[in-house]
């Protein structure tokens, strides 16, 4: 990890020495990590996924597997509430949007924040999941803690399907399996 540059100093006018620290952030060598643990309403889509970050200014890094979902692509979000007290995921909010923009593909420059793309499950029904984030903090004011990560039935248009529900949601369908974003020890 990097490591913190000392205190620059500046000249004041009465020519009085004061500390004046650098906008660089310290990268620690701990490293924020959280865990989402996902299940469908009827049980047999579930998951789990590990999310990290080195410091505020990395990207965040999401694994783990998904089990139980229908051969091909699916959405994969991450929605504005933790609240899963409907067994549908209603209560999860939108995908994620601080900054007010379009959804899109995740190395498109207009995109919400939880536009995490598409997996792509085998025939076995399982996905091995890997997904490098700039826009995915855990660090910061806009962090994903105690938010939802949702995997959707269907494919995200990544924006460009021109269905009313493409700068959205990716005209994803209904969400087939969600969890809680908590933090990890």
């Amino acid at each position: 990890m990097g490591r913190c540059k000392k205190p620059a100093r500046i000249l004041l006018a009465r020519r009085a020495w004061l500390p004046h620290f650098s906008t660089e952030i310290c990268k620690q060598e701990t490293m924020a990590k959280a865990v989402c643990t996902l299940y469908g309403d009827d049980a047999t889509v579930y998951g789990s996924l590990v999310i990290t970050q080195a410091h505020e200014d990395a990207k965040s890094v999401i694994t783990g597997e998904l089990k139980g979902l229908s051969p091909g692509k699916h959405a994969l979000h991450v929605n504005v509430f933790g609240d899963v007290s409907q067994p549908t995921g209603a209560a999860l909010g939108g995908v994620f949007n601080p900054f007010g923009k379009n959804h899109g593909a995740p190395e498109d420059a207009e995109r919400r924040v939880g536009s995490l793309g598409n997996v792509e499950v085998g025939e076995d029904g399982s996905v091995q999941v890997h997904v490098e984030d700039k826009l995915v903090k855990l660090i910061g004011p806009h962090s994903i803690i105690g938010r939802s990560i949702v995997v959707h039935e269907s494919e995200d248009d990544l924006g460009k399907g021109g269905h009313e529900l493409s700068l959205q949601n990716g005209n994803a369908g209904a969400i087939k399996a969600f969890g809680v974003v908590g933090i990890s020890s």
